[in-house]
């Protein structure tokens, strides 16, 4: 008997049939791959099982049983959990009160704060991590709030635990430790089902896989008899193509953007680079190493940052976001919920964010004409899925929201635009999509810094790659020179003896 059993499983959003009729099982203990494009139903299907939606029609079953989890505490109780792409936490409170609060710790039916935090650090050291659970969530990266999120999931003792894109924020040292728990619970008799984008990792880790396209079940295979062509055609319906991009052929323009002695304290020193009209530059390092923290800076969110920014041949000053977008600068951050979308606005108004001043009248008014054809325009260029353009933004996928956030400065026709992540939780199509519309931006002589964690996307796209460590440029390398083993030895900070090796 199979041990969990997704039947029939349907789900309708407005304007969006995000599951038709979803039917596979899953084995006790195993790790179960759930691979597709954005807006093919993955997470949907994943929150059904995790209580956080309710399926329209169908039934789930777990040793046979039909099983309702209503919501996400009824799915605890099942043995139920999830790990979300999108990190879902109270920022206010410590890493110790958002990882007790479905089940509080009491004394005398008050509060017992040093049982919360012993609790809480007990679930962090069954995954090996020593986080300090007093310090409050706001202030943590992003991967260490993953970190967090998956010692919730493994600390409630859930049978079965839905990780939703785990290693997007990680870096490889961080992955490479979550791949080593994933083996632990595997032995323990977890299951796991396993939502990537990352070819690499499912075929690593996982015994079996499902392939969703367009809400519909496609295949469910052993991974031993599969491949990565056959498992890319099953997703996307057609051949996916990474080609060289066209831009590193022509001739660069102009200095767009010099960074001359930027620092900020604690954060990263002396940092100098120039951007060239049509140049694609990466900027490449561990989480942590101070890549985020230099494109906000530039980028006028670091009020402590000292140094020299010119646009153009012009001077900006820092700590000055609307004095560098005036100058024609654009940042697509790293968190698209929390920085690069409004979600409670549709995807049109999203759109349209960064320039409205080009569709405005008489002042303040929007010239709604404008705005739409302008938005549609952009949106349609990069294929975003959508019901139309006043649907919410917070209805889409995760991928189909970062082509919204990045529809926004393509409207905004920017000289500079700095992308952090560009293709962080999208799937092997958009990711291609997303690359060659990068490509066409440098071939209309935009000049671009892009943060990835992800070398083979810095080697795909960009001509040079910048390599920081602990907040600093070490390193340079030109794209006849790129290697993969090079720049992660210059990340790790290995010694040149072993870089000539």
């Amino acid at each position: 008997m199979p041990y969990l059993t997704f039947s029939h499983i349907s789900k309708r959003f407005p304007g969006v049939l995000a599951l038709d009729d979803i039917s596979f099982t899953i084995e006790r203990g195993e790790s179960h791959a759930l691979m597709g494009e954005n807006g093919a139903g993955k997470s949907t299907l994943g929150k059904i099982l995790a209580g956080v939606h309710t399926a329209d029609s169908g039934e789930l079953r777990l040793d046979g049983e039909v099983i309702e989890p209503t919501d996400p505490l009824r799915a605890r109780e099942l043995g139920i959990a999830m790990v979300h792409q999108e990190l879902a936490f109270c920022p206010n409170l410590t890493v110790a009160e958002n990882l007790c609060l479905g089940a509080l710790p009491r004394r005398f039916g008050l509060l017992s704060r040093a049982r919360m935090r012993e609790q809480a650090r007990a679930m962090l050291k069954e995954i090996e991590s020593d986080i300090d659970v007093t310090v409050p969530i706001s202030r943590l990266s992003t991967a260490q709030e993953q970190v967090v999120q998956i010692a919730g999931a493994v600390g409630t003792g859930a049978r079965i635990i839905v990780m939703d894109e785990p290693t997007s924020s990680l870096s490889v040292a961080e992955s490479e430790h979550l791949f080593q728990l994933l083996g632990h619970l595997k032995q323990r008799g977890i299951t796991v089902i396993y939502v990537s984008h990352r070819m690499e990792e499912i075929f690593k880790l996982c015994d079996t896989v499902t392939v969703l396209r367009d809400g519909r079940h496609v295949a469910t295979e052993r991974i031993a008899r599969t491949n990565h062509e056959r498992v890319v055609h099953q997703m996307v319906g057609r051949e996916v193509e990474f080609k060289t991009p066209n831009h590193v052929a022509l001739a660069l323009g102009d200095e767009v953007l010099r960074v001359e002695k930027l620092s900020s304290p604690g954060k990263f020193r002396d940092i100098n680079f120039v951007i060239r009209s049509g140049e694609v530059v990466g900027l490449a390092g561990l989480v942590g190493a101070g890549r985020t923290e230099i494109a906000r800076a530039i980028f006028g969110l670091d009020p402590r940052a000292r140094g020299e920014v010119s646009v153009c041949g012009q001077p900006v000053e820092l700590g000055s976001v609307p004095d560098m977008m005036a100058a024609g600068v654009g940042m697509l951050p790293e968190d698209r919920k929390r920085e690069g979308l409004v979600l409670s606005m549709n995807c049109r108004e999203n759109a349209s964010l960064a320039a409205l001043e080009r569709m405005a009248w008489l002042g303040d008014l929007i010239k709604r004409g404008d705005e739409r054809a302008i938005t549609h325009n952009f949106l349609t260029r990069l294929q975003t899925r959508m019901p139309d353009l006043d649907a919410s933004v917070a209805t889409l996928s995760g991928g189909n929201q970062q082509k919204v956030a990045l529809a926004k400065w393509l409207a905004r026709d920017c000289s500079v635009l700095i992308v952090d992540e560009p293709t962080r939780g999208v799937d092997v199509g958009a990711k291609a999509e997303i690359h060659k519309i990068l490509d066409e931006l440098a071939r209309a002589k935009m000049g671009m810094l892009v943060i990835s964690s992800e070398l083979p996307e810095l080697i795909n796209l960009c001509r040079r790659i910048l390599v920081v460590r602990e907040g600093r440029i070490v390193g340079e390398l030109e794209r006849d020179n790129f290697s993969q083993t090079v720049l992660l030895r210059m990340m790790a900070g290995v010694g040149a003896q072993a870089l000539a090796e």
